[in-house]
């Protein structure tokens, strides 16, 4: 049975991962939900104004009152600079099964910090969250994402044709990673300090 807790503060050793706040959306408009680069990447379109982003992250917030929601803002530990946001869901109770999606700015690609954020969010689900399965998707024109899945210890587990379709009307394909709570602690992905705390 899937034990929820919300959104508590994580710490890894680069990142802190807590809840947005209402003052968090300029900066997320700035940093990637405007970006091409990144929304190419997600269904729904990039933001062309603040306002949009605002909206966006009011519906983020009123929702933290919900155990069942897990959402967090992805933040720099030295300078609290935010960097993206990452999130489980779809959660189902007959499985103990979800899912989970991440969005990192462009600037901070290609440092580690998916992973970093990714191994932090599976390690919660299964440590704190009492989950049997974690499962995320990419567009397979997107193979960093998938990278990342693997470093994290997901493995892939086949390719769904014309998944989704973007912004952009275009038909993706995307590549289908899992990993179990069993394969988790069997192959000991745990035991490697990549979360520091964990508090309500």
């Amino acid at each position: 049975m899937i034990t929820y807790i919300g959104t508590p503060k994580i710490q890894t050793n680069r990142l802190i991962l807590e809840k947005f706040e209402l003052g968090d959306a300029q900066k997320v408009f700035d940093h990637w939900i405007s970006d091409e680069r990144v929304t190419d990447n997600r269904v729904s379109a990039a933001h062309t104004a603040v306002s949009q982003t605002v909206e966006r992250v009011a519906g983020i917030v009123s929702q933290y009152e919900k155990e069942d929601f897990c959402y967090w803002a992805v933040k720099l530990k030295g300078s609290g600079e935010l960097i993206g946001e990452i999130d489980l869901y779809d959660f189902d109770e007959a499985t103990g099964n979800c899912e989970v999606s991440y969005s990192l700015g462009y600037r901070w690609w290609n440092q580690g910090y998916g992973t970093e954020a990714l191994r932090a969010v599976i390690e919660f689900g299964f440590h704190h969250t009492n989950l049997h399965k974690i499962a995320a998707a990419h567009n397979t024109d997107n193979p960093a994402s998938g990278r990342i899945m693997s470093k994290a210890g997901m493995v892939q587990e086949g390719v769904v044709r014309d998944m989704i379709r973007n912004s952009k009307g275009e038909y993706k394909d995307c590549a289908i990673y899992g990993i179990l709570e069993g394969e988790y602690f069997s192959k000991g992905l745990g035991d490697k300090g990549f979360i520091l705390n964990v508090t309500g």
